[in-house]
């Protein structure tokens, strides 16, 4: 019989599909720290939110089960000392923030973000055209300033930085759309049917000068940790754009400012930043060349019962003595 702590609590519906997993499981929905501290001294497995002072009272502890898919805030020296597993609940949102990339890559290619603003005040200006001109062919064989103003996707070449279950899928979204696409990534070599070779981390430099938009979707890590500075910048063509996806620690948040005012790059789309929420008065807000979203990237309906599905399968492979789903490295944070 294995016995699983839970703490905090979670609602009935949740405990009631985890007691169904086995008759070989007991569960401990623990109401308060008190109980937790109680019941976790010979409990097998935890999930929820664990700290060194839960740590420190367990005596039988051999998995961990965070409910969330980054661990940058979920782990402490004495966790990845410790000789449990921990799993994550990585490959939630692969598709959901995936689409997100991809609107903010057709944002910028049509210039829909700026069309929108136009909108507002009424404002009939095709970006790069002149007003008023319904077409944009000017005469026999002639194309207006307005057709390169807006970004045909099969001429650009699109870099991702972090080719794990987000960024392949964001490879497969790039490649359905014509563009041709690059990714580097300490461990994964490939992107099956897409990216033959995914270059190593140290091949950043290369990926940035060949690329129109660079997306970012690696977790923050103690290697990925202000990865994009103004050097990075200045390695990508001043014509592209860099979009966020990942995490906020990943770029100085006052160097890309800077890259942005300096028009060392065309504009950047965030969804995560190194302070949140952006302040108010941050010039971020005001710049017509960048689009922000408030951490939303992986919000779907669907991502709640794939969260509960990942932590019944870890479930189900730990009182199996089968390999966890969503095993992750302590000391790597994924």
């Amino acid at each position: 019989m294995k016995k699983l702590l839970i703490y905090p609590a979670i609602d009935d519906t949740r405990l009631a599909r985890i007691q169904e997993v086995s008759n070989q499981l007991t569960v401990c929905n623990a109401r308060d720290l008190s109980q937790a501290l109680s019941e976790i001294k010979d409990a097998d497995a935890f999930f929820g939110k664990i700290t060194p002072e839960l740590l420190a009272a367990a005596e039988n502890l051999q998995w961990v089960q965070s409910p969330t898919a980054s661990l940058e805030h979920y782990v402490f020296p004495e966790l990845v000392e410790h000789p449990c597993q921990l799993t994550n609940m990585r490959g939630l949102f692969y598709d959901v923030i995936a689409d997100h990339v991809l609107g903010f890559v057709l944002c910028f290619a049509r210039n829909l973000h700026r069309y929108i603003r136009q909108q507002y005040e009424a404002e009939w200006q095709p970006i790069g055209g002149v007003a008023g001109k319904p077409d944009f062919v000017t005469g026999p064989g002639q194309v207006s300033e307005v057709d390169r103003s807006h970004l045909h996707l099969s001429d650009c070449t699109l870099g991702v930085v972090g080719a794990g279950s987000i960024g392949a899928e964001v490879c497969h979204r790039a490649a359905a759309f014509g563009m041709t696409v690059y990714a580097v990534d300490p461990l994964t070599r490939e992107v099956p049917g897409i990216v033959d070779d995914v270059w190593d981390i140290d091949r950043l430099p290369d990926l940035l000068a060949i690329s129109d938009f660079v997306v970012i979707a690696a977790p923050h890590t103690p290697q990925t940790e202000k990865l994009f500075r103004t050097r990075q910048f200045r390695q990508m063509k001043s014509s592209a754009y860099l979009i966020n996806i990942g995490r906020g620690a990943i770029v100085d948040l006052q160097d890309l400012t800077t890259a942005l005012e300096q028009k060392e790059i065309a504009g950047a789309a965030l969804d995560v930043f190194e302070i949140e929420p952006l302040p108010a008065n941050h010039p971020l807000w005001q710049m017509d060349n960048v689009i922000i979203t408030p951490h939303i990237a992986a919000a779907s309906t669907r991502v709640p019962e794939r969260h509960l599905e990942t932590l019944l399968e870890n479930i189900r492979c730990f009182i199996n003595g089968q390999p966890f789903l969503t095993l992750a490295d302590k000391s790597l944070w994924f």
